[in-house]
């Protein structure tokens, strides 16, 4: 009935270095709430019109870069990591803004939280994407 979202239980603000990770929690629970009490009743539930304007089909680069991404993990659980890095950074060549791709990868290096804060510093996205809610001004019970 929806996009895969960022989900969060209350409205946070973490400030890292200048920058800014939000969330919109208390927006989503007030929404998740209505959903779960009306069900497809909700206002909240998305159209099918909505959806398909919020899912993109992946482009060939991104399609590449999956399976690039995917290779790369089998090939580390199969005790190749000099050639999964290969593939883990010819997926993140192919599509620089997963940040998946390049978590998996970092995860097994020492510098992980040294290279994810570069990159974070670097990005001109929000960390979360803002929530696409209808109303978009919701107020939680309290």
């Amino acid at each position: 009935m929806r996009p895969a979202e960022t989900a969060s239980p209350k409205n946070q603000e973490l400030k890292i270095g200048g920058k800014v990770i939000r969330t919109q929690g208390d927006a989503y629970v007030a929404a998740l709430r209505d959903w779960v009490a009306k069900g497809p009743k909700s206002e909240f539930v998305v159209s099918d019109e909505d959806y398909q304007r919020r899912v993109k089909e992946r482009s060939p680069a991104e399609t590449e870069a999956e399976a690039s991404f995917k290779l790369a993990v089998a090939l580390r659980q199969k005790g190749q990591p000099d050639l999964a890095q290969k593939w883990f950074e010819h997926a993140q060549q192919l599509n620089p803004e997963s940040w998946n791709y390049h978590r998996q990868d970092w995860s097994f290096s020492s510098d992980a939280g040294k290279r994810w804060m570069e990159k974070f510093q670097k990005s001109t996205t929000d960390y979360y994407p803002a929530l696409e809610l209808s109303p978009p001004r919701l107020s939680p019970k309290k």
